[in-house]
């Protein structure tokens, strides 16, 4: 079975919006960054936690074996509001399920590989989702810092 293809824009206004949609550096993304740096942390930005593993976290703490995802509500099926999509809604359902399971699969390698997982909300609050950030980088290890 081959994966679906890319759905094709309908007019500009579309192909604007989805051109748009980045895949790393998102808003959310930067300001949960901000102030995981503020708290002294540093981190690998848009890294691959396991070499071998064609996958990139947001941020990856190499030395306590911490990935974080930040994900968007849309992409990721967020259960609080992720919404279905008006236009071409087969074919985004598809794309959102596989999404998800590719994230499942994701969170049960870094495991099996020794790591832990945070996955984090576009949703959430930036601030708890920091504190919960070093919350498990200085609980993972006996020094500060990551």
């Amino acid at each position: 079975m081959s994966a679906p293809r890319p759905a094709k824009a309908l007019n500009e206004g579309v192909r604007k919006s989805m051109r748009a949609n980045r895949g790393r550096d998102t808003g959310p993304e930067l300001a949960v960054r901000r102030l995981v740096h503020a708290a002294g942390l540093r981190y690998r930005v848009s890294a691959r936690p396991l070499p071998d593993l064609r996958r990139t976290a947001d941020l990856v703490f190499t030395r306590r074996r911490i990935a974080v995802f930040v994900d968007g509500c849309f992409w990721h099926g967020c259960p609080e509001h992720h919404t279905r999509a008006r236009t071409n809604a087969d074919y985004w359902a598809e794309k959102v399920r596989a999404n998800r399971e590719r994230d499942a699969d994701t969170d049960r390698r870094l495991a099996r590989a020794g790591w832990t997982v945070l996955r984090i909300w576009e949703h959430e609050g930036a601030d708890a989702a920091a504190q919960r950030i070093v919350a498990a980088v200085r609980g993972a290890g006996d020094t500060p810092g990551g």
